[in-house]
């Protein structure tokens, strides 16, 4: 087996940082306009539910600049997306679900004149009772999901302590830099151009296909990168491009649509809220006997990512505790709102956070260490190693890595520095939390867990790199390009990335569930041994050697006869007629899933981290302060430090982000009122606290994973959860007493003010 532990595990730049640093960095929206090329904008509902009866145009037709209306009617292919549910019109015709939904799109001359003209619809709409409270939602957009392992009733029954809760999750906007964008432009021979922003470029050219109805190897989808997506790109995308090509075939020229950031909040999905009940049975050292869960989950009008999304919160139900007995019902509630989608975590946070809390709560029932309630819980020697779906936990670091992290970060002295200061101190109070993390690595889809890849290298001794994964700011191509440079041997520098293209890589799965590099890289490495190897055999038949006896260091190719540069090598190789590129395919081993019973191995591995938070409390205004994080993180052998750690701070940040200023609010005529800066916080460098230590796991991955790697995108993220259940352990200490802390995320400064009501009762 090759290994890459030598170019590798370096702390190289990202391979657009330059062009991030300087602005130079080409979005869609940098592009070059083709001659003719008009903008197009969406008509959008007014209205959460109801029976569309007149769509008057004549305004927006009649406006400065506009060019053509597009609707329903203009749709010469399915008028439903081609999604996996196929439950969403491309354009509302006959009712509308949302305030939001795109009832078509005004094309124009400008992107202003578009917006301008969009404002002037006149739609009439018989008003139906929307669906807002997923506990009371009259329908599902999916079929309900029971998973049940043991008795957790007579667990529940015959155990010494019980208890029972709720807990109200929000959901979160993606809020990426870049919104959505997408840029078609009709091509010879009814082919048709498409650059997107998006996760999935096969995907956007299946939808966009299916709409004009033609064949796929008639429209080629192009993303050189994208200005942030964390799952708001991955099926969403492909909305605004199947648009802008329904607009292009009507006109017959080039459009392009980017959506404002208003009209973005309002058309596209967040991350799912839940609403969790809970009941639970534990003995006296806090360690649970039984679990009830009940989740619904808020999937807006259509179906979406709502099925595996859901899935995997059931999956992460148990993040890094053995559930001995234990019942899990999932709803999958249709409201009249966005459709939600993939999130940083993909569901798997809001399970996770579900059984963090009930470890908070068990701990202050029984007067406990919280720490210690976790410890007591963990998955361990068999039979105590098996997730109730079926899947044995050989991976297991977690106790090691908690007690590590406990241990470095000094947390049974800063607990009880805590318990001081609050003895103390009548008005401000501090919390503290040890929380972990275990998240399954995969996609539960297990046909997307394979990739392909193209290296090709040129007579000059330059490589050129083509994948079907892309790249979100995350680094994807810096630690693909560094994987084909160690196989050739080469400094960083000598190869380069293009860009995702449908017509390079066909069938791409999505850049997400964090597999991106495992996918990816192993497909690129794959390809470069192979160029590798023909290289090394023309070599061999040329110095009379074995073709082992060929090595590539340091820009050169080494026989026992010779050394010669890797540009005079290829250039040898070249004149031989040597095959000097090649393709490359991986498909992730070992995993197999029953999706009809959520059971089996729908993951390779598990990635494992920790989180110790320290935060502050305003007992008059709620307000609270993040005063220390220590991190230990486990992202096997990192191929990139500096990347992995810098998606260790950032998936950190985002998940606190949720969890405590992340707001979404929609009236009660189900329109969003958090529509922009103004109205929905994210962090801000404000946010950070100036204690802020993050440390790598050393171990590598135990399976044959690229260089020994893990995946880092999304585990980082649920982190966060450390600082929620700091707030909670500050309010609790708070109130005394051993009731469950009723406070709902995100913990906002209003939240943490009504959860210490009591005292004040």
């Amino acid at each position: 087996m090759h290994t890459l532990d030598q170019a590798l595990d370096q702390d190289a730049k990202h391979e657009s940082a330059h062009g991030h640093v300087q602005g130079l960095a080409a979005y869609i929206d940098d592009l070059p306009l083709t001659e003719g090329t008009l903008h197009a904008a969406p008509l959008m509902s007014n209205v959460a539910h109801g029976r569309i009866l007149s769509l008057d145009l004549s305004a927006v037709l009649a406006a400065p600049g506009v060019r053509a209306v597009v609707t329903a009617d203009d749709v010469v292919g399915d008028q439903l997306l081609a999604t996996f549910v196929h439950d969403e019109p491309i354009f509302a015709s006959t009712h509308v679900e949302h305030i939001g939904q795109v009832l078509g799109v005004v094309v124009a001359d400008s992107h202003v004149q578009a917006r301008a003209a969009a404002a002037l619809l006149r739609l009439k709409v018989e008003p139906l009772p929307p669906a807002l409270n997923a506990r009371t939602a009259p329908s599902t957009v999916l079929p309900t999901v029971h998973v049940q392992r043991g008795d957790a009733a007579q667990a529940l029954k015959h155990a010494p302590h019980r208890l029972h809760n709720q807990l109200e999750i929000g959901g979160q906007e993606h809020y990426y830099l870049e919104g959505q964008i997408a840029y078609v432009l009709p091509q010879d021979n009814g082919e048709w151009l498409v650059h997107s922003s998006t996760q999935h470029p096969g995907e956007a050219q299946h939808w966009v296909a299916h709409a004009l109805h033609v064949p796929l190897h008639r429209v080629r989808v192009l993303c050189r990168r994208m200005g942030g997506g964390f799952g708001g790109k991955e099926t969403q995308s492909g909305h605004p491009a199947v648009w802008a090509a329904l607009a292009a075939l009507k006109t017959g020229r080039p459009v392009k649509l980017r959506l404002a950031r208003e009209d973005d909040f309002l058309i596209t999905g967040k991350r799912h809220p839940f609403s969790h009940d809970y009941q639970a049975g534990f003995n006296d050292q806090g360690r649970l006997l039984g679990l009830q869960s009940t989740q619904w989950v808020h999937c807006g009008f259509s179906a979406d990512l709502s099925g595996p999304v859901a899935d995997r919160a059931v999956f992460h139900t148990d993040n890094a505790y053995f559930l001995e007995a234990v019942d899990i019902v999932s709803h999958r509630s249709k409201l009249n709102t966005q459709s939600h989608t993939a999130f940083r975590g993909f569901g798997g946070p809001q399970g996770v956070l579900l059984i963090e809390a009930l470890m908070g709560d068990i701990a202050r029932q029984l007067g406990l260490d919280p720490l210690d309630v976790r410890l007591a819980n963990l998955y361990g020697e068999a039979p105590r190693n098996t997730t109730h779906y079926g899947m044995t936990v050989e991976d297991n670091i977690a106790p090691a890595l908690m007690t590590q992290l406990a241990t470095d970060c000094n947390y049974r002295s800063r607990r009880a520095e805590v318990q001081a200061f609050n003895a103390s101190s009548p008005v401000l109070k501090r919390g503290i939390a040890l929380t972990p993390v275990k998240f399954g690595i995969s996609f539960t889809a297990t046909q997307f867990n394979q990739a392909g890849a193209l290296v090709s290298v040129y007579t000059d001794g330059s490589v050129r790199v083509n994948h079907g994964g892309t790249e979100m700011g995350q680094g994807l191509h810096t630690k693909v390009c560094a994987v084909v440079a160690q196989v050739l041997g080469l400094p960083l520098t000598q190869v380069r990335i293009s860009s995702s293209d449908t017509d390079k890589v066909a069938n791409a799965s999505a850049t997400a569930a964090s597999s991106g590099t495992d996918l990816n890289g192993r497909a690129a490495e794959r390809a470069a041994l192979q160029v590798r190897s023909n290289i090394a055999a023309c070599m061999a038949q040329a110095d009379g050697c074995s073709a082992a006896e060929v090595r590539f260091l340091k820009g050169q190719v080494h026989s026992p006869k010779q050394v010669r540069s890797f540009e005079q090598a290829v250039q040898f190789a070249y004149s031989q007629r040597v095959q000097l590129w090649s393709d490359g395919f991986y498909a992730t081993p070992k995993i197999h899933y029953d999706r009809a019973t959520l059971s089996g191995r729908p993951f390779y591995y598990f990635a494992y981290g920790a989180a110790c938070s320290e935060v502050l409390i305003d007992t008059l205004t709620g307000e609270h302060k993040v005063l220390k994080v220590d991190i230990l993180h486990d992202v096997g052998h990192s191929l990139n430090p500096a990347l992995d750690i810098g998606q260790i701070e950032g998936g950190f940040v985002q998940g606190m982000g949720w969890l405590t200023t992340e707001e979404l609010v929609w009236g009660a005529d189900g329109k969003l009122l958090t529509r922009g800066a103004s109205t929905y916080k994210i962090p801000t460098a404000a946010d950070i606290p100036q204690h802020f230590n993050i440390q790598l796991w050393p171990e590598a991955n135990r399976e044959d994973n690229i260089g020994g790697s893990k995946a880092v995108g999304e585990p980082p993220f649920m982190l966060g959860i450390s600082v929620f259940e700091a707030l909670r352990d500050a309010v609790g200490q708070c109130l005394g007493g051993n009731a469950p802390v009723q406070l709902d995320a995100p913990a906002t400064p209003e939240r943490v003010l009504m959860a210490l009501q009591p005292k004040q009762a």
